[in-house]
């Protein structure tokens, strides 16, 4: 499958009220180690999310889902001649890739990573 979901991550206003309130609801548990800032959620066997602070006003708490692409520019540069919104540009992710967000035709939030 081309373009497969890789990653998915609840954007949160307060993160140590999130992981509090989703550890008791799902008896998540979380990694704060690997990336101090962006607690991983482990759910059990099957790959997890994170948890993300809002880094910018652009973007609304929600519910994120991650696209695995070969070249994050470009599929950013498509989606924009289709009408797509640009919520977050192309931005590094030391040791793990490239990242960028845009909104579709209808507002979604679609986001992307081009793992190094």
């Amino acid at each position: 499958m081309a373009n497969p979901l890789f990653h998915w991550e609840l954007m949160v206003s307060d993160v140590p009220k999130a992981i509090d309130f989703y550890s008791k609801v799902f008896d998540w548990e979380f990694d704060q180690d690997t990336f101090p800032s962006y607690p991983l959620i482990k759910t059990g066997d099957t790959p997890g999310g994170a948890l993300m602070a809002k880094p910018v006003s652009t973007l609304v708490c929600a519910l994120n889902s991650y696209f695995h692409v070969q070249d994050v520019e470009s599929t950013l540069t498509r989606a924009m001649v289709m009408g797509a919104t640009v919520i977050a540009p192309k931005t590094p992710i030391p040791g793990v890739g490239f990242w960028a967000m845009f909104a579709g035709p209808d507002g979604i939030p679609v986001g992307l990573l081009q793992p190094d």
